[in-house]
């Protein structure tokens, strides 16, 4: 299995059309694909500013590009991220997820 992790910051005053947009795009596009086994939101307000932290957990590498292209390694945003988001990252993490 494999997690992929992504994170961003919002204003505060927009963390919660963003928690919707992000359930309406995001999250409803990895749930769908074959091979995606969860995946979860968190957010965390800072003063002014909220963070968002997407984990997904695949099967395997091929379910991630199914969800994110060939270059399986940079962020996926949407149309209207660059209206809500501080900054976006370029870039996710990848970590094989191992039994405890």
């Amino acid at each position: 299995m494999i997690a992929r992790m992504w994170q961003g910051q919002v204003p505060s005053e927009k963390s919660t059309q963003y928690h919707e947009y992000v359930r309406l795009t995001g999250l409803k596009d990895i749930f769908v694909v074959d091979g995606n086994i969860t995946a979860y939101l968190f957010c965390r307000n800072e003063g002014d500013v909220t963070h968002f932290f997407v984990l997904s957990i695949w099967r395997d590498l091929e379910s991630i590009i199914k969800f994110a292209g060939e270059d399986y390694e940079r962020a996926r945003y949407y149309p209207e991220d660059d209206k809500f988001l501080l900054e976006l990252t370029p870039y996710v993490e990848h970590y094989e997820v191992r039994e405890p």
